[in-house]
Formats: C-alpha cells, structure tokens, sequence
C-alpha cells in the first residue's frame, strides 16, 4: 500500500511540469473555438483539428476573447474590421488572436 501511494504521489508531481513549453504533442480540447470550427463548413475542418485549435484558445485566448473570436466564424469580414481598427481595445485583442493563430499553426501543423 505505501508503494502504491509513493507511485500515485510521484505522477502527481511529475504531471505538474514546469512552466509553459512547445511539445510535439498534440493536445486536444472541447470549448467555444472547437465547437464554431466543427460547425462551420470549412473543407478543413475535423474534430481533431478543431480540438487542437480550441487547445491553442485556451493557452492564448481569455474566455471572453474566445467568445469573440467564435464570430469570425459566423462573419470572416469581422475580423478584417477588428485588424483594421484604430480603437485600443481591437489592437490589443488583435495582439492576443495573431499569438493565438501563430501557436495554432504550429501546434497543429498537419492534422
């Protein structure tokens, strides 16, 4: 009983990592992003591709970013209207959504 609380704690500890690193790994994650990409009618799209990419969401993305990336689905030419803004608020959120599509192209690269 005392080894097996010894393995538990140390894989406990050991999935705890250190800090945020790229991994070749894909991760794969259900939210607001994954479900738009699911929905829309992209040729590209699939569950595992959408899951990657709702999973570089949530490193880059706040929830309420998120929500307001889901609407480019809906409407592509809301985002050329947010990139193109002069308003504080779109730059900054622009800042945040091209961090977020650069990890998602590496993270998902090939799916």
């Amino acid at each position: 009983m005392r080894a097996l609380s010894c393995v538990l704690a140390l894989s406990v500890v050991a999935g705890c990592g250190g800090g945020q690193r790229e991994t070749p790994s894909v991760r794969y994650a259900v939210g607001p992003i994954s479900n738009a990409c699911n929905a829309s009618e992209r040729r590209a799209s699939n569950p595992s591709l959408c899951g990657c990419i709702q999973a570089a969401a949530n490193v880059e993305l706040s929830s309420s970013d998120q929500s307001r990336a889901v609407a480019f689905y809906r409407d592509p030419h809301s985002a050329q209207e947010v990139r193109q803004s002069d308003r504080k608020r779109d730059e900054d959120f622009w800042k945040r959504y091209s961090a977020y599509v650069d990890r998602s192209e590496r993270m998902c690269k090939g799916l």
